[in-house]
C-alpha cells in the first residue's frame, strides 16, 4: 500500500499545483502560474512514474469489495482510466503549447487540460479510496517483471 499513499500523493499534490496555478492566471501573475504549472507538470510525472514502477515491481491491486459492487468499481476505474490518458495527452500539448509562447492557442485548450485533470484527480482518489480505505484491498496480481521473465 505504500507505493499506492506515493501515488496518490503526487496525483493530488499535482492536482493542487495546477488549481493554485489556475488561480494566479485568473489574477494575471503569469510568473506565479509557470511555475505551479511546472510544479503541477513535474508531479504529474512523478505520480506517472511511481505507477509504472508499482505495476513492474508490485502489481495491481484488485478490488476487495462486496462483489455486487465489482462491476460498477471496474466501470469507474475505467472512466478514470480514459480521463487520466486524455488529461495526459492535454496535458502534453498544452505544456508544448506554453513552452513554445503559442499563447493564443495554449489558452484555448488550457482550461479543458486543467478541468480534466482535477476531474482525473478527484476519480483517481475514489479509486484510491475504494481500493485501500472503504474496503481491504483484493490480493495483488503477479508483477510486470515476473510475467516478464518468469
Amino acid at each position: 500500500m505504500t507505493w499506492a499513499v506515493l501515488d496518490e500523493a503526487f496525483m493530488i499534490a499535482s492536482a493542487l499545483s495546477v488549481a493554485t496555478g489556475w488561480y494566479w492566471i485568473r489574477r494575471r501573475r503569469v510568473d506565479r502560474h509557470r511555475r505551479w504549472m511546472l510544479t503541477g507538470a513535474a508531479l504529474a510525472v512523478a505520480f506517472f512514474l511511481t505507477y509504472v514502477a508499482k505495476t513492474l515491481f508490485v502489481g495491481d491491486t484488485a478490488f476487495g469489495g462486496p462483489a455486487r459492487l465489482a462491476l460498477l468499481y471496474q466501470g469507474f476505474l475505467q472512466t478514470h482510466t480514459v480521463l487520466a490518458t486524455v488529461a495526459a495527452l492535454l496535458g502534453i500539448v498544452t505544456l508544448r503549447r506554453a513552452l513554445r509562447r503559442d499563447f493564443v492557442r495554449h489558452r484555448r485548450i488550457a482550461p479543458w487540460t486543467a478541468t480534466t485533470w482535477l476531474v482525473t484527480a478527484a476519480t483517481g482518489l475514489g479509486v484510491f479510496l475504494l481500493l485501500y480505505v472503504i474496503y481491504p484491498p483484493g490480493p495483488t496480481s503477479t508483477n510486470l517483471l515476473r510475467v516478464l521473465f518468469g
